[in-house]
């Protein structure tokens, strides 16, 4: 039977219903698996993604191109230089050309009207690959990582120190609809996006979790099952003076988390600053759990991709909770 998110666009968490999230983190569990056993998987034999890049990465870039070839299918890097969006050519006029020739556009873009104006025109699935306002892909890879270490997102703290953006943003969309409670800790309360926080806050009343903002590090990190944090100063961005000093008490480091809960784990969407937001002991310890969140990516962008592209979710012999 063909999945329901075939077709379908994730500019936002807030696209796909609790069950749709479910099932792609469903089928990037099971082909991890997979992956692990190095068992093939063309699932997408054939099948092309156009990818479209206005600002660089390391994990977008390989995590989405690698996806399609283990798929059996082909990602085709475009950067401003490769198409002609920079030399005037309209984002629809772009849109409705890759719709003739690719199965779906992943984007990554400095603004979110962009990804909403090529999601108007397309034919095919838009995937959000990043945009100033939302992180999608990160933050389901995040939910794998906290699944494969918790059991269970359910009943999990899960805590975002730092500077609100679009990573927390995201995951304010996302940890309450998994049942877990999410804190935001920062000294700029009045930078959380107030639709996702009223949003965020009905789906915690409806779930029986709970959303905490404070300036107060040591409140946020209350009962804290993980600690997850991001660069202070985002590529390109200009910082107000006092930026920096105002986020130091949001380091993560051993004083931080010795105020979670015991065997608390320590998250970080990379790229890293060791010595600003997460002192070095500390990202590189036996509570970080970085680099499986990082290499999340991967199979979750495959989940993502099968179900919009070829309407298809897998399910693990043994089902994990959400």
């Amino acid at each position: 039977m063909t999945h329901p998110l075939l077709g379908r666009d994730l500019l936002a968490l807030a696209d796909w219903n609790d069950t749709e999230l479910f099932d792609v983190l469903e089928t990037a569990a099971e082909l991890k698996l997979r992956q692990q056993r190095r068992k093939a998987h063309p699932l997408l034999a054939n099948r092309t993604l156009a990818m479209i890049f206005e600002k660089p990465s390391t994990r977008t870039r390989v995590g989405f191109e690698s996806a399609m070839v283990q798929l059996g299918g082909h990602g085709i890097y475009l950067s401003p230089r490769d198409t002609q969006i920079g030399r005037g050519e309209t984002i629809g006029d772009t849109a409705r050309v890759l719709s003739r020739m690719c199965d779906a556009i992943m984007a990554r873009v400095n603004d979110h009207a962009t990804l909403v104006e090529l999601a108007q025109a397309a034919d095919v699935p838009v995937i959000n690959g990043l945009s100033d306002w939302l992180h999608p892909v990160q933050a389901l890879a995040d939910a794998l990582t906290i699944r494969e270490h918790f059991g269970s997102c359910q009943g999990v703290k899960l805590v975002y120190l730092g500077d609100p953006n679009n990573v927390s943003n995201s995951l304010l969309e996302l940890a309450p609809r998994l049942g877990m409670d999410f804190a935001i800790g920062t000294p700029f309360v009045a930078n959380v996006d107030q639709h996702l926080l009223a949003q965020a806050r009905l789906q915690a009343a409806a779930n029986g979790t709970k959303i905490i903002i404070t300036n107060d590090p040591l409140e946020a990190v209350k009962d804290a099952d993980v600690l997850y944090t991001d660069v202070w100063v985002s590529m390109g961005q200009v910082v107000a003076e006092g930026h920096l000093e105002a986020l130091q008490p949001f380091q993560i480091n051993a004083e931080l988390l010795a105020a979670a809960r015991a065997g608390a784990k320590v998250m970080h969407c990379l790229p890293m600053h060791r010595g600003e937001e997460i002192s070095a002991d500390i990202a590189d310890g036996e509570r970080s759990i970085v680099f499986d969140q990082a290499e999340n990516r991967l199979h979750t962008h495959k989940a993502v991709l099968v179900a919009t592209i070829a309407g298809l979710a897998l399910r693990r012999t043994k089902r994990l909770a959400a």
